[in-house]
């Protein structure tokens, strides 16, 4: 077994770590192509407004659910309704039983009625309601837009990190490759040992099976943001971290932000008008213990012609109000009732269960903004070390007073390093656009703020 500490003298190593930066950044280039890029976040979430499906058809529930206020306002207006008939009719008659026969008559009516509700309870507190479902469906198109921004943000961060992803396992590959080409030409000088070959030929083969599985999270995270956006996703711009500004949430306590939500959640804004829908519900429901008037105007028209009455005609007009008194109908108003203050309570738990949730998701992306700016820097710092110590291995292999599994196992640390990095870059925006999507502030003015951050040529 070669030992870890056993190395040749100083002179015998061969100096191969120079040139492998430059071989690794050439293999690169050769397998991945050199950017060229045509969709950016803005982009993709403007496209996703015009074609995503789920936004799409939020947007229709809100128009059918506007079509109620006009519906509830028409209840309580005149009502106008014609009616007309034509009869042909057949008469026959018997004198001391012989009959006698009859032409047949013809007979018509026409009847003009306007009824105008002048008490009706359950229809004023139904137009009192329209406007809270109005309400609620115009909250419902907001959250969804709002989700949209997240799921279109987070489709774009997942597709750039599956191909940093991709970026650093090829970028390891070619210096695995290098370090195991200088392996085998040491071995052959008589400088190097077997186990060195075995171990980077180990780390090329995981490296391989790397490359799989970061090409196919690509290829779904992009398929992924294409369904969204209903087009090509080309090139992704990438972050720019000289252009990334870490910062704190503003306002920087997490009480301030929850008493935004409160006021600017389209969640709570939503399940805040069910709730008053819901408790004119129940007074709808008592109302039909509650009698209704209505003014009534008609005018009729009939005519006929028989043996009795030839060429008649009628003209009968009709001024009056229609009082209607419930009295019983078997139980079915008063448990109409219980329905409704049942769900009423239902809705009342809902919202108080939404607020509370509200406040742990908005406690997690506070502290996901918070926290990502020091893990983030953190990070940044991790990396430079392992930066540094990458060149140290380098130099110690060449000197001899290193191995070359140390050297393998210092691009690796380093190659983690980035991976976490670029991670917790993309957390931290993700964070950023999902608290200010719950507290209900603008959604595009933050997608924009995001996008101010990625390269531009």
């Amino acid at each position: 077994m070669h030992a870890l500490s056993t190395s040749p003298a100083p002179s015998s190593r061969p100096r191969f770590v120079p040139r492998l930066a430059s071989l690794a950044l050439t293999a690169v280039v050769l397998l991945t192509g050199l950017p060229a890029w045509s969709l950016d976040l803005q982009q993709a979430y403007e496209s996703a407004q015009a074609h995503d499906a789920t936004a799409r058809a939020a947007a229709a529930a809100a128009d059918a659910a506007r079509e109620r206020l006009p519906q509830a306002r028409a209840q309580l207006l005149p009502n106008i309704a014609f009616s007309a008939g034509r009869n042909r009719n057949d008469l026959s008659r018997e004198q001391s039983g012989v009959p006698i026969p009859e032409a047949p008559y013809y007979s018509f009516n026409q009847t003009l009625q306007l009824r105008q509700p002048i008490y009706r309870r359950p229809l004023m507190l139904a137009l009192e309601q329209a406007d809270h479902l109005v309400a609620d469906a115009d909250a419902t198109l907001e959250r969804e837009r709002q989700n949209l921004g997240v799921r279109v943000t987070g489709a774009y961060l997942e597709a750039l990190l599956a191909q940093d992803q991709l970026d650093l396992v090829l970028r390891q590959h070619a210096f695995t490759l290098a370090y195991l080409d200088a392996a085998r030409k040491a071995l052959a000088a008589g400088s190097g040992t077997r186990t060195e070959i075995d171990e980077a030929q180990a780390r090329l083969d995981l490296n391989l099976a790397q490359q799989l599985e970061a090409r196919q999270q690509l290829d779904y995270t992009r398929r992924q943001l294409e369904s969204m956006t209903g087009q090509p996703a080309g090139e992704l711009v990438p972050v720019d971290p000289q252009r990334l500004t870490l910062v704190a949430p503003q306002p920087a306590a997490l009480e301030d932000w929850l008493l935004l939500a409160e006021s600017g959640s389209p969640e709570l804004l939503a399940l805040k008008s069910r709730l008053e829908a819901a408790r004119l519900e129940v007074g709808k429901a008592q109302g039909a213990h509650h009698p209704t008037l209505d003014a009534l105007l008609q005018v009729t028209r009939s005519a006929s012609e028989n043996v009795t009455t030839p060429e008649s005609s009628y003209l009968n007009r009709t001024v009056g109000l229609q009082l209607n008194l419930p009295l019983y109908a078997g139980g079915y108003a008063s448990s109409v009732v219980r329905q409704a203050a049942a769900e009423s309570l239902r809705a009342e738990e809902t919202l108080e269960a939404t607020r509370r949730d509200l406040g742990l998701r908005m406690q997690r992306e506070f502290r996901g903004v918070t926290e990502g700016v020091l893990k983030v820097r953190a990070l940044e710092q991790a990396v430079r070390s392992a930066e540094q110590l990458v060149k140290s291995s380098r130099r110690s292999f060449e000197a001899g007073s290193r191995s070359l599994l140390d050297v393998l196992n210092a691009e690796q640390q380093q190659q983690t390093a980035l991976r976490d990095l670029a991670q917790a870059r993309y957390l931290y925006l993700l964070s950023h656009v999902r608290l200010q999507a719950l507290a209900g502030t603008d959604q595009a003015a933050a997608i924009s703020q995001v996008n101010g951050w990625l390269v531009r040529p």
